[in-house]
């Protein structure tokens, strides 16, 4: 009888209709020989599922399955770990039983960077004497802000510059309250005409002699070393023979009527000096014909010199004019003059601080005549004066060393006022260009410095 898994007959020993075989085996059952062992399943191509994972696969197929946040098995991927502030996510190192390696921890660059700059800090912080430059003026309160940049002249002001806030100068702020603040930088303030011609002379000819009077004006009262008392050498060499003479005269034996300040810008370093290299110029140059087939070549510029207390300075009172001490003698110099001990004419070393500072101001009003060559026996190429005067502005009345001596506010009551030595003479603005210079025997006083 059939059974369940093949109902229908099976065909055998050729007795279908017509005679046919159709399993083509001749009449044999070709599983007759097949044995279902161990070796055969092992071998099947197609292997049949167990039970409960047809049955897992049923149900996920409509309800997958939730992560239950468990034990992670090791062949689990590690969980890929959040992202901060947009960085991208560092994958955890796991050993080969899944537990997380300790990361070696690299000294990043920040590190050494947040050290120098908490150092820089707190060096600030303990710098005492930088936070007071932020403040200025005799117990101001206002910080320090420096002053417009003004161009150099090109006519005659028609007024003072106005009236700066009032700060005390310091080593680190030589030019606060200054109008000279803004003032041109030296020789930036010797700006030439359009040189044209003139007389006798051509324009190639007149721009030669105003680039002679700019480098004479810069070599007299610019360099540092004729500052600090030096020898003017290089201005001396620019001026013809007879000024040449005088001038050097002048510096052996400086007297009243005899003053190398007359022509030289220079302080006694034992008094005051210089911060710095800056000297702040104004003014104007002009030139015209002298009516004789000449050139005139006008100048009037005042120069403001930023000055710190030498190591005698609170010898020097206010009011008090006294004679320099006098300096040992030395060997003649070459081509005339005195030569000074080097620690004398040569700068010393700056420094930098809060220290009070002075400031002198000297106006020179300058003209050079230039001869006609063919009438006149004279060097073209070096200077005359055909007329000279000068101001200067906060610099001791009634000494004639040939230096200038200015007084500074912390030693100006160190002694009282010598009977005689007071200033007499009028309050001068040393800043105000719109007048002439005036001449007076009278020791005045400064309005501003």
């Amino acid at each position: 009888m059939p059974i369940a898994e093949d109902p229908e007959p099976r065909p055998s020993e050729g007795r279908e209709p017509g005679g046919s075989d159709p399993s083509g085996a001749g009449g044999k059952d070709p599983f007759a020989d097949l044995v279902l062992d161990e070796e055969f399943v092992k071998g099947a191509a197609v292997k049949e599922q167990s039970g409960r994972t047809r049955m897992l696969a049923a149900r996920w197929q409509h309800t997958p399955p939730v992560d239950p946040g468990g034990r992670r098995s090791v062949n689990d991927a590690p969980a890929a770990p959040k992202r901060r502030f947009g960085r991208k996510p560092k994958l955890a190192v796991v050993d080969p039983w899944g537990n997380p390696r300790p990361r070696k921890r690299k000294l990043e660059w920040r590190t050494p960077l947040y050290i120098v700059l908490t150092i820089a800090v707190l060096l600030a912080a303990l710098n005492i004497g930088a936070l007071r430059n932020w403040y200025s003026g005799n117990g101001s309160s206002k910080a320090y802000t420096p002053a417009p940049t003004v161009a150099p002249e090109t006519a005659r002001p028609t007024a003072a510059p106005s009236t700066a806030a009032e700060q005390q100068p310091t080593i680190d702020h030589p030019w606060a309250g200054s109008p000279a603040e803004g003032w041109p930088n030296g020789a930036e303030a010797f700006v030439l005409p359009e040189a044209q011609a003139t007389g006798v002379f051509s324009a190639e000819q007149v721009a030669a002699q105003l680039q002679l009077v700019k480098d004479y004006l810069a070599a007299a009262n610019l360099d540092p070393k004729v500052i600090a008392g030096g020898r003017p050498d290089a201005a001396l060499a620019m001026l013809d023979r007879d000024e040449r003479d005088r001038a050097t005269a002048a510096i052996a034996n400086p007297s009243k009527d005899n003053d190398p300040t007359t022509w030289f810008s220079r302080f006694d370093q034992r008094d005051a000096i210089q911060v710095g290299d800056m000297v702040k110029v104004q003014g104007r140059i002009t030139f015209e014909g002298d009516g004789d087939k000449g050139v005139l070549v006008h100048t009037d510029f005042s120069y403001v010199y930023a000055l710190r207390p030498g190591p005698e300075a609170g010898k020097r009172s206010s009011g008090t004019p006294k004679p320099a001490t006098p300096r040992p003698s030395a060997p003649a110099a070459p081509g005339g003059g005195t030569a000074q001990p080097v620690g004398w004419v040569q700068p010393a070393d700056n420094v930098s601080g809060d220290t009070w500072t002075t400031r002198t101001i000297v106006r020179r009003v300058d003209t050079f005549r230039f001869y006609d060559p063919a009438r006149y026996q004279v060097n073209p190429k070096k200077l005359v004066f055909d007329k000279s005067a000068s101001d200067p502005a906060n610099s001791a009345c009634g000494v004639y060393d040939g230096y200038y001596h200015p007084q500074f506010d912390q030693f100006a009551a160190n002694e009282p006022d010598a009977p005689g030595t007071r200033p007499t003479g009028p309050a001068v603005d040393p800043y105000d260009r719109s007048k002439d210079i005036q001449q007076s025997d009278e020791c005045g006083t400064v309005s501003r410095n």
